[in-house]
């Protein structure tokens, strides 16, 4: 009888190891994962803040800028000895605001977006890892 537990228990404790082995490498896989998803994450983080940080900065300079020539604007409108003269500035200077406004929108607009592709990159693979491949 003992014989017999002996036996069935042997035969089956090989199974129950394997078993336990595969369950703590799972795990292992599980937190390297989990350690993977957190780097990826403090890395997106940092690219997308330094895009904020440099878009903020050219929204300053951009803002500082117009205010300057929104002032040389007016000092020369004010300036001007006819109404045609002054309001020949005050077209020019709503000209120029205005294609620096759009230039100055693109300008964010690219930044914006090497800040986007640059806080993907640490996922890039990971998504990679789970959409299918073309073809297969």
């Amino acid at each position: 009888m003992l014989h017999c537990i002996y036996a069935t228990h042997h035969e089956y404790l090989p199974n129950i190891l394997e078993r336990e082995l595969k369950m703590i490498k799972s795990f292992e896989e599980f937190q390297t994962f989990g350690k993977d998803g957190v780097d990826a994450y403090v890395a997106a983080a940092t690219a997308l803040t330094k895009g904020f940080q440099t878009m903020t900065a050219e929204t300053v300079d951009f803002s500082r800028k117009a205010f300057e020539k929104g002032s040389e604007a007016l000092e020369k409108a004010t300036a001007a000895k006819s109404f045609d003269k002054a309001l020949e500035v005050q077209q020019g200077y709503a000209k120029e605001a205005y294609e620096s406004f759009f230039a100055q929108v693109n300008k964010l607009g690219e930044i914006y977006l090497a800040a986007a592709k640059e806080a993907y990159k640490p996922f890039e693979s990971k998504f990679a890892a789970f959409t299918p491949k073309a073809g297969k």
